[in-house]
């Protein structure tokens, strides 16, 4: 037997190796704390803890994270923790919390400037060598496809032009109205300056023709055609159904990409002949109803400006276009996540990157158009 140790609301007294700890008092979160390491355990070798709660008070939650802490502690150094003195109620919401430590949650690691930017360049290796296989793979099974040896249904190729093609064209012709006319309008005064208004013409067929015409009308297309084709692969993927596709032994391919591919790419050139039209068209308006300028004059400088070569240009651009937004939307598709999030950031992934992309496609053809004297 020992002398006693006393604190606020315990006192511990020691008999042989066994630890008797007296609780007393009220144990509730508006008393005083009483920590673990309160409690004069000592070096001492100690086998047992047990409890005398005949004048513990009110307690609560703070009780059971006291009782759970102390728990822990005497494991660690291997003394028994008998709880057969504490109060029956205490003793059964013990038993439901665990008895091993749970493992805590690992900090977040930060990443430096240059783990970032390696894990950024990876990933963009990543989606470009994908993207050059789906390109790759869309080569070589062009040939079958133009034989009509491909596994496509006519009815999902049919739905797919009619979605790219006589659906779009209201929207395809707001954007390209409105853009021919304000390109005639801001162009007027800038040659009013000089006396040279009547060559308004010249800017807009040439702006019409070879850039704003296949330019816009794509990104047209890839905000309205490539986001819905990326969310519906998306989609599907969230659903299992590319899954079961692939144990069906249906080729993705054939099934999900070459539709859209195909309708895409054969529609974005009667598209980009409609909107060059609709662009000179708003062209004309605004510079014979608002700048003054004579239609005849108009036509005049017109035919002279846009030559076959221009076309021929734009028609290559179209073609591009199309099959860049195809593919980079349905490779957005298939490698978006499984929720319901993941289809809204597929979709607005593929719109960014099909207008990103059109872009650039078109930097590289202008180059290439003025490096050849087109």
């Amino acid at each position: 037997m020992m002398e006693p140790f006393a604190g606020h609301g315990w006192m511990i007294r020691k008999e042989g190796t066994t630890v008797i700890l007296s609780l007393r008092g009220d144990w509730t979160t508006r008393e005083e704390a009483v920590h673990v390491t309160d409690l004069p355990l000592g070096p001492d070798h100690i086998d047992t803890l047990r409890f005398d709660s005949s004048h513990l008070g009110r307690w609560d939650s703070s009780f059971l994270v006291f009782l759970s802490t102390l728990r822990e502690v005497l494991r660690r150094r291997a003394i028994r923790f008998d709880q057969t003195g504490l109060p029956t109620a205490a003793c059964q919401l013990l038993s439901m919390l665990p008895a091993e430590p749970t493992p805590g949650v690992a900090p977040v690691r930060r990443t430096g400037t240059i783990e970032r930017l390696g894990a950024w360049f990876l990933r963009g290796l990543s989606d470009l060598t994908a993207i050059t296989t789906l390109v790759g793979e869309t080569t070589l099974r062009s040939v079958p496809a133009l034989r009509g040896k491909a596994r496509i249904r006519s009815a999902d190729l049919l739905s797919r032009v009619q979605d790219a093609g006589i659906q779009a064209l209201p929207m395809v012709a707001l954007v390209n109205v409105l853009v021919g006319g304000i390109v005639a309008f801001v162009g007027s005064l800038e040659l009013r300056r000089f006396g040279a208004e009547i060559y308004v013409s010249n800017l807009i067929g040439v702006m019409e023709v070879r850039e704003m015409g296949p330019l816009m009308t794509a990104i047209v297309m890839s905000g309205r055609t490539g986001s819905a084709y990326a969310a519906e692969i998306a989609t599907m993927q969230g659903t299992d159904e590319i899954d079961a596709l692939r144990v069906i032994g249906i080729p993705l391919f054939d099934y999900l990409i070459l539709p859209r591919l195909t309708a895409l790419s054969a529609m974005m050139p009667l598209l980009y002949m409609y909107a060059a039209a609709l662009g000179i068209l708003g062209g004309f308006a605004v510079a014979v109803y608002l700048m003054n300028i004579s239609a005849g004059g108009f036509i005049t400088h017109l035919r002279g400006a846009v030559s076959g070569r221009d076309i021929l240009l734009g028609l290559a651009k179209a073609t591009a276009f199309g099959s860049w937004i195809a593919i980079a939307s349905c490779h957005i598709g298939l490698k978006a996540g499984r929720s319901a999030t993941d289809v809204g950031r597929a979709a607005t992934a593929a719109a960014v990157s099909g207008i990103v992309g059109v872009i650039a496609i078109d930097a590289v053809f202008d180059v290439c158009a003025n490096a050849l004297g087109i």
